[in-house]
């Protein structure tokens, strides 16, 4: 009976392992930093201006955490850039968008926040550009 059970098992294991759709592999990020964050703060700043009425709004909130995470994740232990200024006020500029959506998942970003990311993000862009 154990035997049985442990083949029935490890063919579960081996077969249905491959069956789950996997959202690892789907990324933005194309690995040229200046271009991926120029790209980034452009479509965060689109997100963050939407007004709360949108009815995209939500999926774009969703898709703009999926945003900084892959952003954060591809380029955090990279450090030819994790260091540059580029990259630190992108990673401030993110961390507060993102606390927001996952504190305040119902609420529009406030005017303050909104007015500092697009201060941070557009600082963000022109130092790419610069590095580029």
């Amino acid at each position: 009976m154990r035997a049985a059970l442990a083949i029935c098992l490890g063919l579960y294991l081996i077969f249905f392992q491959f069956s789950s759709e996997v959202n690892a592999a789907r990324t933005f990020m194309t690995g040229d930093f200046a271009k991926d964050t120029i790209a980034v703060s452009s479509i965060l700043k689109e997100t963050i201006t939407l007004p709360k009425e949108d009815i995209g709004l939500s999926e774009a909130e969703e898709e703009a955490v999926f945003l900084i995470s892959d952003y954060i994740s591809r380029y955090r232990n990279r450090s030819q850039v994790n260091t540059s200024t580029t990259f630190t006020t992108m990673q401030t500029a993110l961390n507060a968008l993102s606390g927001h959506y996952k504190t305040f998942a119902n609420r529009p970003v406030p005017e303050k926040l909104q007015e500092r990311l697009t201060k941070e993000l557009t600082k963000a862009e022109k130092l790419a550009e610069k590095d580029n």
